[in-house]
């Protein structure tokens, strides 16, 4: 037998475990891009991890918010601590469903890389400053994080991650085209970006047919995460109460629970035993509806599951109700708080603001952004610049504001008008 078959028969044979025939096979991986040496102590998968992990954009998650800004306290979730929350339930979900672990957590890992300073405020400005130039989106950046951006590696640039870890972070939620080629409703308007279609050229992700089990599992992981964490959040900044929840049938109930078998529970501890019993009841949930699609599709390959007709891993029907009921409570109730409303629209001026600078005078850029780019078209200068304030902390965005501003806008806003702690002790 040749050495990288014995190699790779080595990598099958130490993840063999528990794995279903249905999960995705690390040693028979579609392989890179660019074709690197086997390694011997990890699958492709792993490497995948680690890479991701020791990334610049993974690291800048650290000061980038989900729906707060930074100021606001150390308690508060950013997407570092989002995304670590979802890759402990994407790990959980792929462990009880015979799935390759390491996919998981790697998709999980690397599902937020692409989104940018002061959370989804930050990508609906940066997408309408680049109207004309293709619009902006958090997934497609994250695809040119890990296969351009990333400067890392003397061999290429990005990551240079298997087919399988990049085909689930395109389409972890779902086919991108329709089997006749035209763009799934999500993507009917405004078209594919074209940072996917152009690596689609190069690389062909199927965008006709469903990510793997992995994915599947790590964008259901995404949704528990922050269903559960933007409740303990707007909580504790005192956007709403307890007794507010009751607008939500699931969260009454569990609400109810609590209240049976620990009566007169002080709020902080509530708000805690409520966020882990969603997170419990929607992984419990998935593990069983996932487990009844499997058994009814009698998949025996991965390839069975790609080629499904809906996904596989999946909420059952009244958690996929109870999940938009509370997605809809915190649309109304905290994305659209006066409160932080006010801080969106400060931020969305410092975006627009550093947009419109660095488009006029891209030298105003570090060299290492700008030196190409003499002479360079309106469309060229516009992505760079993009990439660039997309790649920005909360803190930088803001720091490079007031570098260039007389006046930058003051982002602190001091929650908890209703007297919930704003730390635990």
């Amino acid at each position: 037998m040749p050495a990288d078959e014995r190699e790779r028969a080595e990598v099958r044979r130490r993840g063999e475990r528990w794995r279903a025939p249905y999960a995705t096979d690390p040693a028979a991986t579609r392989g890179r891009l660019i074709p690197e040496a086997i390694s011997p102590t990890r699958s492709d998968f792993q490497r995948d991890r680690d890479r991701i992990i020791h990334s610049s954009a993974f690291r800048r998650l650290k000061h980038k918010t989900q729906v707060f800004v930074h100021h606001e306290g150390d308690h508060y979730r950013t997407r570092l601590t989002h995304t670590l929350e979802v890759s402990q339930i994407a790990r959980a979900l792929a462990r009880a469903l015979g799935l390759d672990e390491d996919l998981a957590e790697a998709l999980a890992l690397s599902h937020d890389l692409g989104h940018t300073c002061f959370g989804h405020t930050g990508e609906d400005t940066l997408d309408a400053c680049m109207a004309a130039h293709g619009g902006f989106d958090h997934n497609a950046q994250a695809l040119r994080l890990v296969t351009r951006l990333e400067r890392r590696y003397a061999g290429f640039d990005g990551l240079n991650l298997a087919w399988e870890t990049l085909e689930g972070l395109v389409k972890h939620n779902g086919p991108l085209l329709e089997p006749d080629g035209r763009p799934t409703r999500r993507w009917t308007a405004r078209g594919i970006p074209a940072a996917i279609v152009e690596y689609n050229v190069l690389n062909d992700l199927e965008l006709t047919r469903f990510a793997g089990p992995e994915a599947q599992a790590a964008a259901l992981a995404d949704d528990i995460a922050y269903d559960s964490h933007d409740l303990d959040d707007g909580l504790r900044a005192g956007l709403f109460d307890l007794s507010d929840l009751a607008e939500v049938p699931f969260l009454r109930g569990l609400l109810d629970e609590i209240d049976r078998l620990h009566p007169n529970l002080e709020a902080s501890r509530k708000i805690h035993e409520l966020a882990r019993r969603v997170i419990t009841r929607f992984v419990e949930d998935v593990i069983a509806e996932s487990t009844r699609r499997i058994i009814a599709l009698d998949p025996r390959s991965v390839a069975d599951i790609r080629a499904a007709r809906a996904p596989v891993i999946a909420f059952s029907e009244a958690i996929a109700r109870a999940d938009a009921e509370i997605k809809a409570f915190l649309f109304a109730r905290m994305y659209r708080h006066p409160g932080v409303l006010a801080v969106r629209e400060k931020a969305n001026l410092i975006v627009s603001d550093l947009f419109a600078r660095f488009t006029a005078e891209p030298g105003a850029m570090p060299d290492e952004w700008s030196a190409d780019l003499v002479g360079a078209g309106e469309g060229r200068i516009a992505r760079r610049v993009a990439d660039y304030i997309a790649g920005m902390t909360d803190t930088y965005a803001a720091l490079a504001h007031k570098q260039l501003f007389t006046e930058t806008p003051d982002l602190l806003w001091r929650p908890n008008s209703r007297g919930l702690p704003l730390a635990e002790p």
